[in-house]
């Protein structure tokens, strides 16, 4: 693409409509097969899209004692109110990195939209609207495990896609489930991949279709198209018991033969056309360029999920798997950028870590009530340090400000920083699977968290860098306007990325 069809399409950025019934547009995932990337890997990836404070975490496996539970659901402050509720936690849970945020629809603390566990499944929340019926008959209030409860617990549980599929699907048949309106996740692991998609109105309805390795999938939003009249013997598809039986009693199908059910038609938002997308793109627009770069690289997907198209100041964060044959399960490896990609470099962070540096941890930066209450005494060394999420946010508030002037030039900063990187990955991971090899778990560890704290470190460098050069140009050739008044805020619209 060249530099100035880049400029254009991040000084056009379209606000987001805001006339559903519901503010429910937010994150996007990126799935490619293994047939279709340079190295036979699966690569998925994608943000969420969050007003929110993003940080990121490495939870460690643990064991529970007997009779352990866990709260899942909502409260009354909900979008959709609920009421939260215990469910049995499982005896182990499994090693995960993921990015929590504050808020979304009024959800308690901490959420997540996924991210990669131990064992190499990685999961990707992502919006799906469901039509208006459904949406009404919800009760209120509602209970079950929400979206991020769904793929938090996937995480902790599931060794493969297919079965985090079965995890989040029993979840809902047993307990319930409590929705914003619908919703979707996007599923992988070194095979295969899954979207799935649940629905509102209290019935406990949900489907799945699997991805293989000749498939692209983009979600925004997650979507399932035409299914079989019936899955009973499929391996690849999977739904909740009911999944026929409502839609007959609601008359909104009926069995004709072998005719396709459609899932889009007859369960999701119905005056949204199944692949629309949103801003400046279509699904079909971009699985087409997805398909067309094949072979895909990591490099490749890290470039779309930066894309100007999709990468905006509602992108909370970015991260890609690439999801592959590992010697061990601490060499699984997520790259994630700490606020929108954009403007931001992806920085590569192994299973086998144990730690994050505070830079990138919980800062009071958007987070919920943080405008109306004082910190907490014990965070105060953490919230001392620079916010990378803050610092990246403002080298897009001036980027977009101007984007001609100089979004080039970071995107080659950042290029660079992550080329040099991804060079290191092989020798990084060599050492440290001869430390493992070697009986050295705890020294192996130890090596892959310094790589990860020095490149999160040299990060925070690289943005400085950019900040301080930008930030002193665009005083000198453009200067800043003050403006007076309390209108700071803006109610469900991306960022206006336009040229003055």
């Amino acid at each position: 693409m060249r530099n100035s069809d880049f400029c254009k399409i991040i000084a056009l950025n379209l606000l987001v409509s805001v006339s559903m019934s519901s503010p429910t547009l937010a994150s996007y995932g990126f799935y490619v097969g293994k047939n279709l990337t340079e190295d036979g890997s699966v690569l998925i990836g994608g943000t969420g899209e969050e007003v929110s404070g993003h940080w990121l975490t490495v939870v460690p496996a643990k064991k529970h004692a007997e009779g352990s539970t866990i709260s899942v659901g909502a409260t009354e402050k909900a979008y959709m109110p609920g009421k939260l509720m215990e469910i049995p936690q499982a005896p182990e849970t499994f090693k995960y990195i993921n990015m929590n945020y504050s808020d979304f629809e009024g959800f308690p603390a901490p959420l997540t939209n996924g991210g990669l566990n131990e064992h190499g499944v990685a999961i990707r929340d992502i919006w799906s609207n469901s039509r208006d019926e459904l949406v009404e008959m919800t009760p209120d209030p509602q209970t079950g495990p929400q979206y991020s409860d769904l793929a938090r617990i996937a995480l902790e549980r599931a060794k493969t896609a297919r079965e985090a599929v079965e995890i989040i699907g029993d979840l809902i048949n047993k307990h319930g489930y409590t929705t914003y309106g619908g919703n979707s996740h996007l599923i992988a692991d070194k095979d295969e991949g899954w979207v799935m998609l649940q629905f509102a109105g209290g019935k406990g309805l949900w489907v799945a279709e699997r991805l293989g390795p000749d498939d692209v999938r983009v979600s925004y939003p997650g979507y399932i198209g035409d299914i079989p009249a019936d899955i009973s013997d499929s391996k690849d598809y999977m739904a909740s018991p009911n999944f026929y039986d409502v839609a007959i009693e609601q008359g909104w199908w009926k069995r004709d033969g072998d005719k396709p059910f459609n899932v889009h038609d007859v369960y999701s938002e119905q005056d949204r056309p199944m692949r629309t997308g949103q801003k400046h793109w279509t699904i079909d627009t971009v699985e087409k360029e997805l398909r067309d770069m094949a072979p895909v690289t990591l490099k490749k997907m890290m470039k779309m999920v930066r894309d100007p198209r999709v990468s905006t100041e509602r992108s909370g964060y970015g991260e890609v798997a690439q999801l592959r044959e590992t010697t061990r399960p601490e060499l699984n490896l997520l790259w994630v950028a700490p606020t929108g990609s954009v403007t931001a470099p992806f920085v590569p962070y192994h299973i086998g870590i144990n730690k994050v540096i505070p830079e990138y941890g919980i800062h009071r930066y958007l987070f919920r009530d943080a405008g109306s209450t004082f910190l907490n005494a014990e965070y105060q060394s953490q919230e001392a340090t620079q916010f990378a999420g803050r610092l990246f946010k403002r080298i897009m508030y001036h980027s977009c400000a101007h984007p001609e002037a100089f979004l080039p030039e970071i995107t080659q900063a950042l290029e660079a920083f992550e080329d040099r990187q991804i060079q290191d990955i092989a020798t990084i991971q060599t050492t440290a699977d001869i430390l493992y090899k070697a009986d050295q778990p705890e020294l192996a560890s130890k090596y892959l968290t310094d790589y990860s704290v020095r490149q999160s470190e040299r990060a925070l460098d690289l943005g400085n860098a950019l900040l301080a050069s930008i930030e002193a140009r665009v005083k000198l050739l453009y200067g800043i306007e003050t403006i007076d008044g309390t209108a700071i805020n803006a109610e469900g619209t991306d960022m206006p990325c336009r040229k003055k």
